[in-house]
């Protein structure tokens, strides 16, 4: 198992293109599409975003896992991910609800842990059961965030407090729908693109 960032334009659209079809599910309606034209069209091209994967010693990708910079680029958090089935010609995927695999985590929660003893990783939970399936992937430390929002913090993350955490930058949906609509062209380009990266899907990385 190793962890790839992917930075070839094709696989890296093919790869988020899968992400988007997977962490929100096939009857999402148009969610999906937004967040990808979302992070297409802009967090990429602020280098606000990096895609990465955990890959068996076949080099099929088993995991996904997007993250995202803060304001000030001093932590990424990780805002979608989900663990693959190489076998599958469907391309199904496994949720983190489902039973682990060998090693006691699942493909994406193996990846979150490779992550997390790397980089200065944040992951926003929002239940008890997301924020045990974390702590088991190594993010031990948590603060209460507003509401049910728990955020845990990875060990190599610097922030103490609530206050130290600089704003996770965000995909504006809203605006990226006003646009479709403005713009119906750009709906068309980015459904084309969405649809042909999930044909597109390398089954190696």
């Amino acid at each position: 198992m190793k962890v790839v960032k992917i930075n070839n334009l094709q696989q890296r659209e093919a790869c988020l293109a899968r992400l988007c079809a997977e962490a929100y599910g096939h009857e999402a309606g148009i969610t999906p599409l937004v967040t990808f034209a979302g992070v297409l069209g802009v967090l990429f091209k602020q280098e606000a975003a990096r895609l990465l994967a955990l890959v068996d010693d076949q080099s099929r990708p088993i995991a996904l896992a997007l993250l995202v910079s803060d304001e000030a680029g001093s932590s990424m958090c990780v805002v979608q991910m989900v663990s693959l089935d190489p076998d599958a010609e469907s391309g199904q995927a496994n949720t983190d609800e489902e039973k682990p695999r060998s090693g006691g985590l699942n493909p994406a929660l193996r990846l979150v842990a490779e992550l997390a003893s790397r980089a200065p990783l944040r992951i926003d939970a929002l239940s008890d059961a997301h924020k045990a399936q974390f702590t088991a992937a190594g993010i031990q430390r948590w603060l209460q965030g507003p509401g049910d929002l728990q955020i845990g913090l990875g060990p190599k993350h610097p922030a103490t407090s609530l206050e130290d955490l600089p704003r996770i930058l965000t995909v504006d949906e809203a605006s990226v729908v006003a646009n479709f609509k403005q713009d119906p062209k750009l709906f068309e380009d980015y459904k084309k693109r969405f649809i042909r990266g999930l044909e597109q899907f390398p089954s190696t990385l």
